[in-house]
């Protein structure tokens, strides 16, 4: 079965919107924790983080809110965060700590591959990754491989990249770990083409969107992308 992946921006409400997405078939919920500088966002979730700093929700307080969400659900649960703040925080003991609170792994978006080997984590490729980095992230990341779409930040776009096919191909070549597609994919259409070439599907700045409306919402967005890829048909990539 197809995976869908719902990431949420960490706050006093993410165990019950978590929750709500799970009901609404979510496999995996990725918590973003708030930075001040994060180069991989656009608006929605740049915006979605600027609100939980000015609510207190510093690293402590995300761990807090990352077990809380655990007592709620039974699914895969990854933090989504940036190197300055394991570097403020300590990388061992943020490993450490997200784990104790329930995290299942990690994702650093912008800590290179050849970087902190030691961290147990997600790996991203994008498009414009070299067959070495890939083959080097097909090998050390935790789990799945994080295939972004298209250069640039995360947001809804209107159409699915053209690049995704290459990427895959390209991933498939390297790793047998489930890849996950993320980046620009906002409605049930645009999951299910991405699912019919990936393995699974990342859905960020819409859920984050849709979130804001509470958790009924939440979980009927979610219902209607998990529909969709239920509904997908691989692909035979040359």
């Amino acid at each position: 079965m197809k995976k869908l992946v719902v990431y949420l921006m960490a706050g006093a409400d993410t165990p019950e919107l978590a929750a709500a997405a799970v009901d609404g078939g979510a496999d995996l919920i990725e918590i973003g924790f708030p930075f001040s500088d994060p180069l991989a966002d656009g608006p929605v979730i740049r915006r979605a983080a600027e609100r939980a700093l000015a609510d207190g929700m510093r690293t402590a307080a995300c761990l807090e809110c990352l077990a809380r969400t655990r007592e709620r659900v039974d699914v895969p649960l990854v933090p989504m965060t940036y190197a300055a703040l394991l570097e403020a925080y300590g990388y061992e003991r943020f490993a450490a700590d997200a784990e104790t609170a329930g995290a299942t792994s990690l994702i650093v978006a912008d800590l290179p591959v050849d970087q902190r080997p030691e961290l147990r984590r997600v790996q991203l490729i994008a498009p414009t990754s070299t067959d070495e980095r890939l083959q080097l992230a097909g090998h050390q990341t935790d789990g799945w491989l994080y295939l972004v779409t298209r250069t640039g930040t995360t947001g809804a776009r209107d159409n699915l990249s053209p690049t995704l096919a290459g990427l895959v191909s390209r991933a498939r070549a390297v790793t047998e770990l489930p890849l996950y597609a993320g980046f620009g994919i906002s409605t049930p259409d645009q999951a299910r083409t991405a699912a019919d070439l990936a393995d699974g599907v990342v859905v960020g700045s819409r859920a984050v969107e849709v979130a804001e409306e509470g958790p009924g919402a939440l979980r009927d967005y979610v219902g209607s992308l998990r529909t969709a890829i239920d509904t997908a048909v691989p692909a035979i990539i040359d």
